[in-house]
């Protein structure tokens, strides 16, 4: 299974989003120090939830972070994220 669908499979189970965006950004970071070269490795996401209603955005960072956990100790090098709750601007 691609970094991307873990991705997007685990935000959806534990937020529960009703907006999701995974966005693929490994082909702009080639050759990085960081970049395993695998073609999977950076991430851009945002992420409209229920479950950010009156959270900061630290702790809504850490709530995608502990569902992503997994993936960051491993083939996800950088993770964007963009993080709101509805009715919240959505840029």
């Amino acid at each position: 299974m691609s970094a991307e669908t873990r991705i997007r499979e685990k935000l959806l189970v534990a937020l529960r989003p009703i907006r999701l965006d995974v966005v693929n950004e490994s082909h702009m970071h080639a050759g990085h120090a960081g970049s395993p070269g695998t073609g999977e490795s950076h991430f851009r996401v945002l992420v409209v939830s229920d479950a950010f209603d009156g959270k900061s955005r630290v702790e809504r960072h850490r709530m995608v972070n502990a569902a992503l956990a997994d993936e960051l100790a491993g083939r996800v090098h950088a993770l964007a994220l963009t993080t709101y709750a509805p009715g919240e601007a959505v840029r």
